[in-house]
């Protein structure tokens, strides 16, 4: 039986799209089962295992709640995983919310007074708190208390309330967009890195027993390969994957499977899909490879420019398809050769800014 005849695919927005490291809510019951439950199972990220290993030991040899923790790095890298991993290590109760939730200041006093003595509270996106609700961050984070406002005009009063040690771990894709007050008040901070292919294949393996799978090393590796360094989608195209496999009556999904299913689904070998190629090919065949100013690109590919900076650039800048420079963004020469594009002939150097293709362009 042929996979491509006998599957269609739906496409859809971005909240549809394979290779979003968004997470998806239809699907956060099956990806809470994948996550792993202790650190000895985490896969990758050895630096940032080792330390926060340390770190833990250290605190429950102390018989203390776990310093205040900040994860930052690209969506999908494990950040809510890992805050689960630190409740489990400590044995503590975990609460979990979102800056964008939380609205009011009372909306936070109600959280901190429900924690126990050494709870973790686990705050995703925490750059977007509202600037008057971080401030009841700042003593409850340091000193265990919280400052209240009782009344209004001036029968008015300040009251403190003693909370119990807790820690608090925050993650956030832009640690940038984080005030310093707040960002200095976290004494552990670890920055996620994308995964590369072989921890992705021991990530994929993972996920293929769990789910009941079967997959042999060439299969799990084609996947690994175009996750775009990201466990979230590794997993996401692993089910998808399976469907393919069902349905064409496939018992073991192998490299040939697993690559047929994944050009069906439009992504390439290096893990690009409909939208990534759309943005370089307008870049190379209509700009000339660049540069061209974010807002252009925008109206071009009919596309929010915050959607462009937070979703699509991030992984074609890290990969090395794309650049960004004052002027504008830039294919590369790696983005020629992958779309097989010659590259254009250089004229008189420009010395604002440096050129992106080198001497095998044929100067």
């Amino acid at each position: 039986m042929n996979i491509e005849e006998d599957i269609g695919v739906d496409e859809g927005g971005e909240e549809a799209r394979l290779v979003s490291s968004r997470a998806c809510h239809r699907e956060s019951s099956t990806d809470f089962d994948l996550r792993p439950k202790r650190l000895a199972d985490y896969i990758g990220q050895e630096g940032l295992r080792t330390s926060l290993d340390i770190f833990i030991r250290a605190a429950r040899g102390r018989g203390e709640p776990l310093d205040h923790v900040l994860f930052h790095g690209f969506p999908g890298l494990g950040k809510t995983t890992l805050s689960h991993i630190i409740a489990n290590e400590m044995d503590a109760g975990i609460k979990v919310t979102s800056g964008p939730v939380i609205e009011r200041q009372g909306d936070l006093a109600a959280i901190l007074t429900s924690l126990q003595e050494g709870d973790i509270l686990f705050i995703d996106e925490i750059h977007r708190l509202n600037h008057a609700v971080e401030e009841i961050l700042y003593p409850a984070m340091e000193d265990f208390q919280l400052d209240l406002i009782i009344g209004q005009g001036p029968g008015a009063r300040s009251v403190r309330m003693d909370l119990p040690r807790f820690t608090l771990v925050g993650a956030t894709t832009r640690t940038g967009l984080l005030t310093p007050p707040l960002r200095d008040r976290f004494g552990v901070v670890l920055r996620l890195e994308l995964y590369s292919p072989e921890e992705l294949v021991v990530i994929v393996q993972r996920s293929a027993l769990i789910l009941g799978m079967k997959i042999d090393a060439s299969g799990a590796l084609e996947l690994g390969r175009r996750s775009r360094g990201t466990p979230r989608i590794a997993n996401r195209l692993l089910r998808r994957v399976r469907d393919f496999a069902e349905v064409g009556s496939h018992a073991v999904i192998d490299a040939r499977v697993a690559d047929a299913a994944l050009n069906l689904l439009n992504v390439d070998a290096f893990g690009l899909d409909d939208m990534d190629r759309r943005i370089l090919l307008t870049i190379i065949d209509t700009f000339q490879g660049g540069p061209i100013g974010l807002e252009t690109l925008a109206t071009v590919v009919c596309e929010e420019k915050n959607t462009l900076e937070d979703v699509y650039e991030p992984f074609l800048i890290q990969s090395g398809f794309l650049a960004r420079t004052p002027r504008g963004r830039m294919a590369t020469v790696k983005a020629y050769q992958h779309f097989q594009r010659p590259l254009p002939k250089q004229g008189a150097p420009d010395r604002r800014q440096p050129s992106l293709f080198t001497s095998e362009a044929g100067e």
